[in-house]
């Protein structure tokens, strides 16, 4: 039951970090937003970039002290 425990605290610090790491970065340069009338279409990839790069120092980190 502990191991279940650390993996749902481990999830929930990871979604959080997220959350706030979207929030905090909201839109870079290299998002792509396109906007026509009353349509915008954002695309997040500068964004998406960033975050990936986190959560894989994340993983890495969390991985070699295992």
């Amino acid at each position: 039951m502990q191991d279940m425990a650390k993996l749902l605290m481990l999830i929930g610090m990871l979604l959080f970090l997220f959350g706030a790491l979207w929030y905090v970065i909201g839109r870079l340069p290299g998002d792509i937003v396109i906007k026509k009338g009353h349509t915008t279409f954002y695309f997040p990839i500068m964004t998406s970039i960033v975050i990936s790069l986190v959560l894989s120092l994340i993983v890495y980190i969390v991985n070699r002290f295992r």
